[in-house]
């Protein structure tokens, strides 16, 4: 099973708006359960989306994302590198 990472700074921007996820969901037009599996790191936002999501807030899109738009976050990257490490 595959180990998921909650963005918490995402669900705090969310509730310093006083908005639920239906809320964001309406005001993004997407599904509710997208923005559930977003927050809950089950999926991955398009670009498209994530600058949406950016917007919405007013912050930087690495800020709502950063295990996607920074490389120190980005997980993929880390356990390819790890495993490069580990075959050298």
């Amino acid at each position: 099973m595959v180990k998921t990472k909650k963005r918490l700074e995402l669900i705090k921007l969310r509730n310093d708006h006083n908005w639920s996820r239906k809320d964001v969901a309406e005001l993004l037009d997407i599904a509710e359960i997208t923005v559930r599996s977003i927050e809950n790191g089950v999926r991955n936002p398009g670009t498209k989306l994530a600058t949406k999501f950016a917007f919405l807030y007013d912050v930087k899109v690495e800020t709502v994302f950063p295990d996607i738009f920074l490389p120190d976050d980005d997980t993929k990257r880390i356990i390819q590198q790890n495993k490069q490490k580990i075959a050298e």
